[in-house]
């Protein structure tokens, strides 16, 4: 039910955030590494340092607060890997399933893997919980870089794993992530939700489905 948020920002060389995302993204997770397996506290302060810089050059750069942009981007420990997002395809007949959101954008059933569900585990647990429906997830789609594909960016590495479904049974109800579900052709597709989702994902999707012999897309 966690699904991805939105952060606003500024271009400077056709890029929503420019190369200042990059390179703060880059500093954030050298310092990451360092406060982890580093002894010398000295080293830390400085590994600490380097991650309040990093936080403060996307804080300038995309206007927002200080402190929600550490909330975003400084919150974890460990060694940074991407997180993962899942995005359910349910079709009926040539037509697929979309959930409209609470601000009135469309978006395909999905968010956050839990850290104690599987890929498969987690695209059912969210189609059923913002859908209504009860779904078999049956193949991959794709494996996409967030970054490469949506917008705006966001300060972390995002992994999306678009997934066909069938749907089993079940029906909508209004829920506190959505509030409204539809089936849609592909020429007929409303606003989507395009930090979650976007036309050429879409029609990536019903591609997918058309094809029997259809080859997992990845980046």
């Amino acid at each position: 039910m966690n699904h991805e948020g939105n952060e606003e920002a500024s271009a400077d060389d056709g890029r929503p955030y420019g190369p200042m995302l990059d390179w703060a993204v880059e500093l954030q997770s050298l310092a990451q590494a360092g406060l982890t397996y580093g002894e010398n506290m000295y080293d830390r302060e400085r590994y600490q340092r380097i991650r309040d810089i990093a936080a403060e050059m996307l804080a300038a750069q995309a206007d927002l607060p200080l402190r929600k942009v550490k909330d975003l981007f400084c919150n974890e420990t460990g060694y940074q890997t991407p997180k993962i997002d899942t995005r359910a395809a349910i079709f009926r007949d040539d037509r697929i399933l979309l959930v409209q959101e609470n601000d009135g954008t469309w978006s395909l059933p999905g968010g956050w893997v839990d850290v104690n569900q599987s890929v498969r585990e987690n695209t059912v647990k969210e189609a059923r919980e913002e859908s209504g429906l009860d779904v078999t997830a049956d193949r991959i789609i794709a494996i996409q870089d967030r970054n490469k594909h949506n917008v705006p960016p966001y300060a972390y590495g995002i992994c999306k794993i678009f997934v066909l479904c069938t749907a089993v049974g079940g029906r909508f109800e209004p829920n506190i992530e959505t509030i409204r579900s539809g089936y849609f052709p592909l020429d007929g597709i409303p606003e989507l939700a395009r930090q979650k989702n976007t036309a050429e994902q879409i029609a990536m999707c019903f591609d997918a489905r058309r094809d029997p012999d259809w080859t997992v897309v990845f980046d």
